[in-house]
């Protein structure tokens, strides 16, 4: 079993936010940077579980610059066998997903893995694009993956219950809550992946669909206000909040 996950880095949950540039790019200045939790927990994890439950490989595929190999070297730590990095510029969703399309298409994997999302942006786009480009199936946010040879039974939530799909080998999944539990790298795994290949390989011709006019902070919150009856609160939630 062939299985592709790919993964993007995400500035750590505790990382100052701001940008730069007339506030179209984020500012990395100082932003301790991880692997996609999604990536890493659900869709790396699952395809390790997979791998060591049916044999095979698992290779780790990131688009981005050289100061992406740091979380690569992560996921190589918590078990993948090997890594590519495309070397591009990540600001458009659709020039991601060709790049990865077209690098993933001469590889022959029987499964394309991702996160359902990113932590920064937010868009869960990636996985369904290089779907649509591979002419593959694709189930999204799913919550559980079990194969059996090359059939491969999906569970996904949905509004009042669970959805249960069946696909053949090739597919292409998004990956929510509930497919795994994250891994802590061991010693062992650390100083395997100093060892294990990265491949580097130039990006494909294309250019972004898109193009970022402009971030925006949220509002500041406003301060707390302390009552001390019921009564003040319910007069505040009806009269100021008209919440009730």
């Amino acid at each position: 079993m062939k299985i592709l996950v790919c993964i993007s880095k995400a500035p750590d949950t505790t990382a100052k936010i701001a940008f730069t540039d007339g506030d179209t790019k984020f500012d990395e200045s100082g932003v301790q940077f991880i692997v996609n939790p999604y990536d890493e927990w659900y869709a790396l994890v699952r395809g390790l579980e997979l791998k060591e439950a049916n044999g095979g490989s698992v290779t780790v595929l990131n688009v981005g610059g050289a100061d992406s190999d740091p979380v690569i070297r992560k996921a190589l730590a918590i078990g993948a066998d090997d890594a590519v990095r495309i070397d591009a510029e990540t600001t458009d969703a659709l020039y991601v997903a060709k790049q990865i399309t077209n690098y993933a298409k001469e590889q022959g994997y029987d499964m394309i893995l991702a996160g359902k999302e990113t932590i920064d942006y937010n868009g869960s786009q990636v996985a369904g694009m290089v779907a649509e480009l591979m002419d593959a199936p694709y189930v999204s946010l799913s919550s559980k993956l079990d194969m059996n040879g090359n059939t491969a039974t999906i569970e996904r939530e949905i509004e009042g219950g669970v959805e249960v799909i069946e696909v053949n080998t090739p597919f292409v999944l998004s990956a929510a809550k509930g497919m795994s539990e994250a891994r802590i790298p061991n010693m062992r795994g650390i100083m395997a992946a100093r060892s294990k290949p990265l491949t580097v390989v130039p990006a494909s011709e294309g250019s972004n669909s898109t193009v970022v006019k402009g971030f925006t902070l949220p509002a500041a919150k406003s301060g707390c206000k302390l009552v001390d009856s019921a009564e003040e609160l319910v007069d505040l939630l009806h009269n100021e909040a008209k919440a009730i």
